[in-house]
């Protein structure tokens, strides 16, 4: 047998892994996913778009010697199944190369270490003149002209990761620095939901500090911790050793959030679209607002969000890609998954039809009665009941057909595409404020002047400590008495 050895052409290759599919925003993430490993504490992302446009990356890390910075510069630098550290967000050897590229023709990076600085740079049009793996190691003069370089040559340790000649981020804009906000907006929005849980300093992690043209990212908790979240028991599903942690959550009906915070958790496509798993890897963020399958996007399981811990040590089960942007669930997690998600549904369902009262507690007197019909469908009638109701129809006698046909006329009319439109939107349908004495007062005296005596008074408080809206004010009802 003849051995060939076919050493992949790098022009060809290099070009080809540009289009793997990263975003500016998933591109970024890779970056600092390397910062991170380094020690990293603070991480600032620098775009400029004038003149000769550049996105510069700059950490506080360990840094890199020349020889740690030529492996690192190398396409597969580590073995995806080498054994990891824990706090190791890598995965392929490929992040800092194909995420670069994916935006930008020329990659330079500069690296302190013990006071050391050493540079290296691929260059795309540079590769394809030579037709090989020619990596340029910066002079002392090509490393004091990139930007921001006394920034990190003046800690002492500390990496630049540096774009130029962003010809993929141009591409179909006709002002790049007048949309240079977009992409700013847009990367802001994905590392504060991707690194919440590092911006935050949860325990067990070393905070950091993420700031884009010196303005510092906020985390965006995707759970709302802290808040009035119902926060479900902790499971773990052990695999070869290994543990991965399922921590369900149901965030508040919409009613109970500010609009900024239903921003923030529905993002661009709603609270609809970003329910289900939260899978995260050693803490940072993977994949969102999927159930794998495992149940249907629905407007009533929208408020439900499943956290997932996974080490890194079973990446190969998870099936991730380069980009760290898919996982997908081994059968086993699956399995397990099934019965925590059949759960969490039901409390979601609760929580989102709930909305301040139990509106099918048969208890209760309501203005409105749900009733099924004969053909499955449901309608919506107004109780007659009503001790309201029932007062007006007392008092307009012989025109008692007249109140009947208004009551029709408004059930007929109840503009139910409408609500459930704006119900299934994140728009915040606010009707639920508790009614004032001053609202009350003039219809309980309606309601007890047709009492004729203390036994029919007494009767009327105890049917009205179990109606709405009275029966949030029960102390007021002993006044009548």
């Amino acid at each position: 047998m003849k051995i060939v050895s076919l050493p992949p052409n790098a022009p060809v290759l290099m070009e080809a892994t540009r289009a793997i599919g990263y975003s500016l925003e998933t591109a970024l993430a890779d970056i600092i996913d390397n910062s991170i490993t380094a020690n990293a504490t603070k991480i600032d992302i620098n775009f400029f778009p004038i003149g000769s446009p550049y996105v510069a990356v700059l950490d506080n890390g360990i840094g890199m010697h020349q020889e740690e910075l030529i492996n690192a510069m190398r396409y597969g630098s580590q073995n995806p199944l080498d054994t990891r550290t824990v706090a190791d967000l890598g995965r392929f050897g490929l992040g800092l190369k194909t995420a670069s590229m994916s935006q930008c023709r020329k990659l330079s990076v500069i690296s302190v270490k013990n006071g050391a600085v050493t540079g290296a740079q691929w260059d795309l049009d540079f590769i394809a003149t030579s037709n090989d793996w020619s990596l340029k190691l910066l002079g002392e003069d090509e490393i004091q002209a990139c930007p921001h370089i006394n920034e990190i040559t003046s800690n002492g340790s500390g990496t630049i990761v540096l774009w130029q000649e962003l010809d993929r981020l141009k591409v179909g804009e006709l002002s790049f620095d007048g949309n240079m906000g977009k992409h700013m907006d847009r990367v802001r929005d994905h590392l504060s939901l991707v690194f919440h849980r590092y911006l935050s300093g949860e325990a067990g992690l070393r905070k950091i500090q993420i700031f884009i043209n010196k303005v510092p990212l906020k985390s965006a908790d995707p759970f709302l911790t802290g808040k009035s979240t119902q926060v479900m028991d902790e499971e773990s599903i052990t695999i070869e050793g290994q543990k991965i942690v399922v921590r369900p959550y149901i965030l508040p009906h919409i009613s109970m959030l500010s609009q900024a915070e239903i921003n923030m958790l529905g993002g661009e496509e709603g609270l609809r679209k970003q329910q289900g798993f939260y899978i995260y890897r050693n803490k940072r963020l993977l994949v969102w607002g999927t159930w794998f399958r495992l149940m249907r996007q629905g407007e009533l399981s929208k408020l439900a969000r499943v956290k997932v811990d996974i080490p890194n040590s079973l990446d190969y089960l998870w099936t991730l890609d380069i980009k760290k942007s898919v996982a997908v669930p081994p059968e086993v997690v699956r399995k397990n998954l099934a019965p925590i998600i059949e759960k969490l549904a039901g409390n979601s369902r609760r929580t989102w039809t709930y909305r301040g009262k139990k509106e099918t507690e048969d208890s209760k007197i309501h203005i409105w009665n749900r009733i099924r019909t004969r053909e499955g469908g449901i309608v919506y009638e107004i109780n007659r009941d009503y001790p309201l109701v029932d007062s007006m129809g007392e008092a307009i006698g012989t025109e008692k057909n007249i109140l009947e046909q208004l009551l029709t006329q408004i059930e007929r009319g109840l503009p139910l595409n409408q609500l459930y439109v704006d119900l299934t939107s994140d728009e915040r349908v606010v009707n639920e404020s508790k009614a004032s004495k001053g609202e009350l007062f003039p219809l309980l005296n309606r309601l007890f002047a047709g009492c004729r005596n203390d036994q029919e008074r007494k009767k009327m408080v105890e049917r009205l400590s179990v109606t709405e809206p009275f029966d949030q004010h029960t102390e007021w009802l002993s006044e009548f008495l």
